[in-house]
This record gives structure tokens, sequence and C-alpha cells, in this order.
């Protein structure tokens, strides 16, 4: 069950130390700006992700004057779950009470998803964000998949230093293409296997936030080069294009999804709210496939929903997660703003935050 029944956190930003023990369900954590409430959602995230969703930089991170982060998590009827970040030391996992190389075995154990502010770039941002969010489900439900992931990353790392040299080397060229067009076929395969198991539970719940541009949506998967083209054909055309900029330029590492309503972009269309509606339909409808794929539920971590949502879309957005089973963490600094929107309120657990400092 990946549920938490006791967090510790340690030197996390302002929190220097504090134990919780949510509920199974809803957990709100509301204070004013700047109390920490954020840095409980970014602690569980980096606990389950080994990476925070605010900033790419670890000394933020740290707690001032202080070496290492830590956060510890015990769950409901699993193991428990360890992480300590430090400023000059490798980080160190445990899992099970064993150390862990790298988090696969905490990711598909503590599946978690946030909305805040920077899910947006789902829809703003490059191809890059939408192509980790479509790889985040693919990887709950095949577990083969990371390793052509790592496969494909390291054919393309190596393919792109020969496209480099002054020289370069064509019979390597061609051994790291083979390697390349064998991952990114894998990879293809399970992303579309994915995505169409997918698609049909994403409308399905952007219907009921936002009828009225659900049937003008159109959603598809694109691999990251033409599909009417073998890979190893596209490589070999594109082989001079690729030397001049050093690069390869098509691959499953350029896979993308699209969202249009009718023929322009669906962030060049919808209002920030209406923007906010779809990007809380595809997590909601990750979790909604990986309950149904593998039984377990995601813990989602929503940060100030309130902001661009009226009190009739927080509460449909609110009815489609606690739909779903899982267990939630939400922020908030307006408590009542929160506490209307659940019509039928579950066994929840009220937290405040000041100064990094919790209470129940």
């Amino acid at each position: 069950m990946s549920k938490i029944k006791r967090l510790d956190i340690s030197f996390v930003r302002n929190i220097q130390s504090a134990l919780i023990e949510p509920s199974a369900t809803v957990n709100i954590l509301h204070g004013e700006n700047g109390s920490g409430k954020t840095s409980v959602l970014e602690s569980i995230y980096l606990l389950g992700t080994g990476r925070s969703f605010r900033s790419g930089k670890l000394d933020p991170l740290i707690t001032h004057d202080y070496d290492e982060a830590i956060v510890f998590a015990e769950l409901f009827n699993g193991p428990s779950i360890g992480l300590s970040k430090s400023r000059r030391k490798a980080h160190k996992l445990r899992y099970a009470s064993e150390t862990q190389k790298n988090w696969d075995n905490v990711a598909r154990e503590l599946p978690v998803q946030i909305l805040d502010s920077n899910s947006f770039l789902l829809l703003e941002g490059g191809p890059k964000p939408r192509r980790r969010f479509l790889d985040w489900g693919v990887f709950h439900v095949e577990h083969s998949f990371v390793d052509s992931w790592r496969r494909s990353r390291k054919s393309i790392a190596n393919r792109n230093m020969l496209l480099k040299q002054r020289q370069v080397d064509h019979s390597q060229l061609k051994a790291w293409d083979v390697e390349l067009c064998l991952a990114a076929s894998e990879m293809d395969v399970a992303r579309k296997s994915y995505f169409e198991e997918f698609l049909p539970l994403f409308i399905n719940v952007y219907k009921s936030l936002d009828p009225s541009n659900a049937d003008l949506l159109d959603v598809a998967y694109e691999r990251g080069w033409d599909s009417q083209q073998e890979l190893s054909d596209v490589l070999i055309e594109n082989r001079t294009i690729d030397i001049r900029y050093g690069a390869t330029q098509s691959g499953p590492h350029r896979a993308d999804i699209s969202l249009k309503v009718g023929k322009s972009k669906a962030v060049e269309i919808l209002s920030r709210g209406q923007q906010k509606l779809l990007v809380s339909a595809l997590k909601i409808a990750q979790g909604r496939l990986l309950s149904k794929s593998l039984g377990r539920e995601c813990i989602y971590l929503v940060d100030d929903l309130p902001a661009e949502l009226d009190r009739d879309n927080r509460a449909a957005v609110f009815n489609q997660l606690l739909s779903i089973g899982g267990q939630m963490f939400v922020t908030c600094v307006d408590l009542p703003a929160i506490v209307e929107c659940l019509s039928s309120p579950p066994a929840m657990a009220m937290f405040h935050v000041e100064r990094g400092t919790i209470t129940a």
C-alpha cells in the first residue's frame, strides 16, 4: 500500500525537525506563505524521486548551517524508506533497511504525483516535461522499460560524442545506430501501448472537469521520428545534419505528446483556469491507470490548488482525486477554500505550519 504512515523530516529548508503521522486519505497543511508547507510536499517528492520539484540545486534545499537533509517514511503495510542528501557526501538511500544504488525500487513503492504551479510546463514548455510525464507512467506499468531507456541514453550519448569529432568514425557510428534502434523500438512499443490505455481514461476524466472543451481536444503520441519510416533509415538520411549539429536529431529522446484544441496548441487557446483543469486531468488519469494496472494508488501532492480555480472547479478536481482512493497532501493559505470543496469529507488530518514548525 503506497501510503505514508509516519513522516520524519530534518533540515529541509526551514524545517529543522518535524514528525507527522498523516491520514491515509486527505492531509491538509495550512499556514501563511513561506511557513514551510510546500517543504513538506518537497520532502515527500524528494524521497520518492530523488529530486526536488522546486529547484535542481541542492544547497537551498538543506537548512542553512547544516550539512544534510534527512527524510524518513514508514509506510502502511510496507517497508520504511530513508534518504539523506548531503552538501559534501554522496546521498544515502535505504529501502527496507537495504542501501539502494538507484531509485527504481523506491519509485515503484512510492509513486508520487505533484500538482503545482510548475505543472503548467506540461502545456507551456517543450517536449521534455511531457516526455517525462509519459515515461513516468510507462516505468510503473512496464518494468523492462527502464532498461531500454538507459540503453537509449547511453547510445545517444556515445553517438553524439562521435558526431562532435572532427573526423567521424562511421563504423562506430553504425554500431551505436544499431543499439539505439533496438532500444528505441522497445521504448516506442511500450510508450504506444501505455498511451493507448491512458487516453480513454484521460478523456473520461477531462470530460468530467471541462466538458465544453473535451470534444475539441486532440491528444496524440509522437514517437520522435517519422511514423512512416524505420529509425535506422532516418538516422542514415539525417547523418549529415546530425554531424553539422553534433547531436542526434531524431529518436526516442524527441518523443512528445501533442495537445491541441482544434488546430491550435491547447496552451494558446485555453484560459489559465482551463489549463489547470487539463493538467489535473492528465495527472489524475495517470493515477487511475496505475490503480487499474497494478492495484496501487499514487500519493498526490497538491500545492495551492485554489489558484486559478473557482470553488466548483476545485471541488470537481478534489472529487476526482478522492475517487482514486490514494493519499493526498494538500497545502493552502485559505483553509475554508479547501474544506468547502470536500462535500463528503473523508477521515482527514489537518496540520498547521508556522515558521517550519508543524502541529496537528
